[in-house]
C-alpha cells in the first residue's frame, strides 16, 4: 500500500511501547512481533535479481500458534531452524490463514478460492467422508503441473476421503500422508479409529513415530535428482495438533490407542492431556524437523532455486502463545487467523526483512502459480492476489479487504482496520495497527467506516455457497 510508510511508523512506535513494558518486567512481551528486530529491515524487493522459475517447498504446521516461534515472540519455545528460515528470507507479521480451521484453510490454499466457494470448504473441518474437494477443480498442483512441475503432497491431506476424493485425483503425482485431519501419532489411528497412513490410495504400515516418518520422506522427495523439471512439494505436518504425543512418548500413546479401540470417539482430542512443556517439546520437534528437510535441500545443491514457505493452517489451539492476540483456533479473532508465516527464496529475495503487508492464503496460490508460470482456470478466477510484483518487483500493493467468514463469525480486514462480529452478533470494529488484542472497539466512533466495511462483507458472502441447515 502506498500508504505504506505512515503505518510502518505507527507499528514500530507500537513495538517500541511494547518493548518498553518487556523492559519494566512482562517477560512474555520482549519480543514485539510487529516491529523489525535488530537484524531485520523493512522489506524492500530487489527488482534487479533473474531466476529460473524456482522448486516450491511449501511447509504447514498444524494448529501452531502466531507467537509460537522464538521469532515471534515465544520466550518460552526455542525455534532455531525456522528463525534462520526467517533471517534468511522474509517474516510477515500480519499474515493470515484462509479460515480459522484445518480443511477450509487448506480448500483456500489448493484452489486459491474461499472455502465458501465450494461445498466441501463449508465444513469446518471435514469430519465425515461425504464433503471433499472436486477432483474437477483445478488446484495449485493440478495448474503447476500443466506448467510443468513434478508434484507431490507429504502429511495431513484433509480435504476429503476415498475413494472419491485423493490428492492424486487433484493434481498431486504423489501422495504419501494421512486423509484425516488428527491421528495418533504412533498408531496412525485417526478419529474413528480406522487406519490413516496411505502411500497413493494404498495404506502403507510404518508404527514409527510420524513427524519422524514425514521427515524421512520429505528429506528424500527433495535431495532426488528431478531432471529439468521444477517441483512443487507440499509438506503438511500435523505437528502440534492434538494429541499431546511427543517422539518417546509410547506409553501415553498406548493408553490413548486403548481408549480409540474402547469406542471412546474423543480419545484423540485429548482434553484430559497435555501441557504447555509437551506442546513446547511438540513444537521444536516440528522446527528439528523442518531444519532436516532444509539441510538436505541444501546438500542436494537446490537451495538457491527453491522458494521455501513457512506457516500455520489456523491459529493455536489451548497452549499455543498467541500474545498479545485475542481468541485462538476456530474463531475469527486475531488469535484464530493470524499465523506465523516466512518466505524465502535466495535466488531472488533478500534476507533479514520483515514484511507488515495484509496478506492470507488464497493470495500465495496466486503468487505461486504467478511465479510458476501458471494461469487461473478462469471458469474459476482466484480470491487471492498475486504478490509477485510485490516480493519481486518492488510493485506496491493496492489496499484490498481480506475477508473471512466461519458459522457464527465474520470479520474483513482492509488496511488497519478490521470488521469483526462474533458469535454474540455484535458488529465491532478495531483498529489493528494501534490494538492488536481487539479490545478497544472504535465502532461507536466511526459509523461510517463500520458500514463500509459490514457491506463489503456482506457482499461477498452474497456471492458464496450458504451453509447447510
Amino acid at each position: 500500500m502506498s500508504p505504506h510508510t505512515p503505518a510502518l511508523s505507527r507499528r514500530a512506535l507500537g513495538g517500541a511501547a511494547v518493548a518498553a513494558v518487556a523492559v519494566a518486567g512482562v517477560g512474555a512481551m520482549a519480543l514485539d512481533a510487529q516491529a523489525a528486530s535488530p537484524r531485520e529491515t523493512p522489506f524492500r524487493a530487489n527488482a534487479g535479481r533473474r531466476s529460473r522459475r524456482p522448486n516450491i517447498l511449501f511447509i504447514l504446521g498444524d494448529d501452531l500458534g502466531w507467537a509460537d516461534l522464538s521469532s515471534y515472540g515465544a520466550p518460552h519455545i526455542k525455534t532455531p531452524n525456522l528463525d534462520r528460515l526467517a533471517r534468511q528470507g522474509v517474516r510477515f507479521t500480519d499474515a493470515y490463514s484462509g479460515s480459522a480451521t484445518c480443511s477450509p484453510t487448506r480448500f483456500s490454499l489448493y484452489t486459491g478460492r474461499y472455502p465458501g466457494r465450494t461445498k466441501g470448504g463449508l465444513a469446518e473441518p471435514i469430519a465425515d467422508r461425504s464433503d471433499g474437494l472436486d477432483p474437477n477443480h483445478p488446484t495449485l498442483a493440478s495448474l503447476l503441473r500443466g506448467a510443468g512441475y513434478s508434484t507431490a503432497l507429504i502429511g495431513k491431506w484433509h480435504c476429503g476421503y476415498l475413494p472419491d476424493y485423493s490428492p492424486t485425483r487433484s493434481g498431486w503425482d504423489e501422495f504419501f500422508g494421512n486423509f484425516g485431519g488428527a491421528l495418533e501419532y504412533y498408531s496412525k489411528l485417526g478419529l474413528s479409529g480406522e487406519y490413516d497412513l496411505y502411500e497413493g490410495d494404498a495404506e502403507y504400515k510404518d508404527l514409527r513415530y510420524y513427524t519422524r516418518i514425514l521427515t524421512e520422506r520429505a528429506s528424500e522427495y527433495v535431495s532426488r535428482d528431478h531432471g529439468d523439471k521444477p517441483w512443487l512439494l507440499n509438506l503438511n505436518f500435523t505437528t502440534p495438533h492434538w494429541p499431546w504425543i511427543a517422539d518417546g512418548d509410547e506409553e501415553e500413546s498406548a493408553e490413548v490407542v486403548r481408549r480409540i479401540k474402547a469406542g471412546d470417539r474423543r480419545a484423540l482430542f485429548h482434553n484430559d492431556g497435555g501441557s504447555v512443556e509437551k506442546y513446547t517439546e511438540m513444537v521444536q520437534d516440528l522446527d528439528r524437523s523442518v531444519g532436516e528437510v532444509l539441510k538436505a535441500l541444501k546438500e542436494s545443491g537446490q537451495e538457491q532455486d527453491t522458494l521455501v514457505f513457512f506457516a500455520s493452517d489456523n491459529g493455536g489451539e489451548r497452549f499455543s502463545f498467541n500474545w498479545p492476540l485475542s481468541g485462538n483456533k476456530a474463531s475469527l479473532q486475531e488469535g484464530g487467523i493470524r499465523v506465523p508465516t516466512i518466505v524465502r527464496w535466495p535466488a531472488r529475495i533478500d534476507g533479514g526483512q520483515v514484511s507488515h503487508e495484509p496478506v492470507f492464503t488464497p493470495d500465495w496460490t496466486a503468487t505461486l502459480l504467478e511465479i510458476g508460470g501458471a494461469r487461473a482456470d478462469k471458469t474459476y478466477p482466484l480470491d487471492g492476489t498475486s504478490l509477485a510484483g510485490y516480493l519481486l518487483r518492488g510493485e506496491e500493493l493496492a489496499e484490498r479487504a481480506l475477508f473471512w467468514r466461519v458459522r457464527g463469525e465474520r470479520a474483513v480486514r482492509r488496511g488497519d482496520w478490521k470488521y469483526y462480529r462474533g458469535k454474540g452478533g455484535t458488529d465491532q470494529l478495531f483498529n489493528l495497527a494501534a490494538d492488536r488484542r481487539e479490545q478497544a472497539d472504535r465502532a461507536p466512533d466511526e459509523p461510517k467506516l463500520l458500514a463500509e466495511l459490514k457491506a463489503v462483507w456482506e457482499k461477498t458472502d452474497a456471492e458464496l455457497l450458504p451453509y447447510p441447515a
